[in-house]
């Protein structure tokens, strides 16, 4: 009987890409399809859940082929990521006009991400404090334990490395490794490969300048093939983010939720007040926000629903650079460093959160200046190299609360309600990429404004 209902909740989820389908096909906007999936998907979930319980034989089956959509998607995403990174910043470098506009671009990027992280760990800390937040609150139970140890055990591999060799780390010993994706700082030792050969073609073109033209020729052809690559993968995610909304509906546990419910509510409360911070700076740069939150939304979304800050980066580069009309160059390394360091959400909001809840534990006072002014530095520190998948908060959270010699095993508590509060801490993370990617342009006054202020641009772009 199992089998007949995962049947009709496989051709459940068929009708509804088909209505996506039609939708396509009538000409409807990307915009549209992906928020009619994104809905969709919220009301297939629930009614999944609703009908036949969490932990179900049923539903486990049906999302595990729900899955095949939503995971697939996702892994096509991050399938395409390292060609793109390598490509397209290798692109962007050889057609730069000097090799100094390279460190100005990459210092104001990583200058705003860092500063944006130190400002949200400010959040953090108000909001865990405003709504009195405590880690005696939470009722320890068997998955919670098990959580603890698990972090215990993953704090001693973190802590045998020095900060010397955490920095090393971004270093690529084995370009061909960090292809795969293995090292959570594998991006940025692609960035910094791609970088030194753009450098390199430079160097070429002063003392060969026909064989840096034959390598540039190629370089651009490649480009040309993975934007093609990507757009075809884009044309996908209205089916992905349907099958990923359904999934993380139909999982989320909805009485943990409820449990830790002002947690989630002070955690939702700091995120928003980030993003409206975001919006602010967006407008005090000239910009209007609400034309820049119009452009965004979709990439926010797929961000949210996949939990991946990695994955979303075909999708913010592309955004960046037809909806926001930020410079190709900056688009590239602002979405890729925004992958792995100054996370806003992972790496800022929600280390500072648990700092302040499990300070009273130790005898800490959260609010005293020295703590705030320490915790808001090894934040700002440790936001390097925080890995862009689901996880990442959870690397971080073990180095600052190691460093601030807090019990990290406390962090085990919030198990249950993990997924759901990432969600929103991917969506600001990726966010805080695209700020810092549309004020470096601003500033280094490389931005099409035109392209920023034309309502339409979003809808051309992504018509797909």
């Amino acid at each position: 009987m199992s089998l007949l209902y995962t049947i009709v909740n496989i051709a459940v989820l068929v009708i509804l890409i088909g209505l996506l389908i039609w939708m396509q096909k009538k000409h409807f906007s990307f915009t549209k399809r992906v928020f009619t999936g994104l809905g969709a998907g919220i009301v297939l979930g629930a009614i999944l859940q609703l009908v036949y319980g969490t932990g179900s034989e049923v539903l486990t089956e049906t999302t595990e082929w729900y899955s095949i959509v939503g995971s697939g998607y996702i892994r096509f995403l991050m399938m395409i990521v390292v060609p793109l990174v390598m490509v397209s910043i290798i692109q962007s470098i050889i057609n730069l006009e000097k090799t100094a506009e390279l460190g100005k671009m990459s210092a104001w990027i990583i200058g705003i991400l860092i500063t944006t992280t130190m400002i949200a760990a400010l959040i953090g800390i108000g909001s865990a404090t405003l709504f009195d937040l405590s880690a005696d609150q939470i009722e320890a139970g068997h998955a919670e334990n098990e959580r603890g140890t698990m972090l215990e055990t993953t704090l001693g591999e973190v802590e045998n490395q020095s900060a010397p060799q955490k920095i090393l780390n971004f270093i690529p010993s084995n370009i061909f490794l960090d292809m795969t994706g293995e090292r959570s700082t594998s991006v940025i030792a692609v960035v910094i490969f791609s970088v030194i050969v753009g450098i390199a073609v430079l160097g070429v073109r002063r003392k060969n300048p026909e064989q840096a033209e034959m390598f540039t020729k190629i370089v651009n052809s490649l480009y040309a093939v993975v934007m093609r690559i990507v757009t075809l993968i884009l044309r996908l995610t209205p089916y992905g983010i349907l099958a990923l909304m359904a999934n993380t509906v139909a999982s989320t546990d909805f009485a943990g939720i409820v449990e830790l419910g002002k947690f989630v509510l002070a955690s939702y409360v700091a995120l928003i007040v980030m993003f409206v911070i975001h919006l602010l700076l967006v407008s005090l740069f000239g910009l209007n926000p609400f034309i820049y939150l119009r452009k965004v939304i979709p990439v926010l979304g797929f961000a949210f629903t996949s939990r991946s800050s990695a994955g979303t980066i075909p999708l913010n580069i592309q955004a960046q650079r037809n909806s926001l009309g930020i410079d190709q160059g900056i688009a590239n390394m602002s979405a890729s460093f925004g992958a792995t360091m100054g996370q806003n959400g992972c790496a800022g909001i929600y280390p500072a959160m648990l700092a302040v809840m499990i300070a009273p534990t130790v005898g800490i006072d959260p609010l005293s200046p020295g703590f705030i002014l320490q915790l808001v530095l090894i934040i700002g520190i440790s936001s390097f190299g925080i890995a862009g998948v689901g996880g990442g908060a959870t690397f971080a959270a073990l180095i600052v609360l190691s460093s601030m010699n807090m019990p990290v095993a406390l962090a085990g508590l919030l198990i249950s309600i993990e997924a759901f509060i990432d969600m929103g801490r991917t969506a600001l993370n990726v966010n805080g990429s695209m700020v810092s990617g549309t004020l470096t342009s601003r500033i280094l006054k490389k931005m099409d404004v035109k392209t920023f202020n034309d309502k339409t641009a979003i809808e051309e772009s992504s018509s797909l």
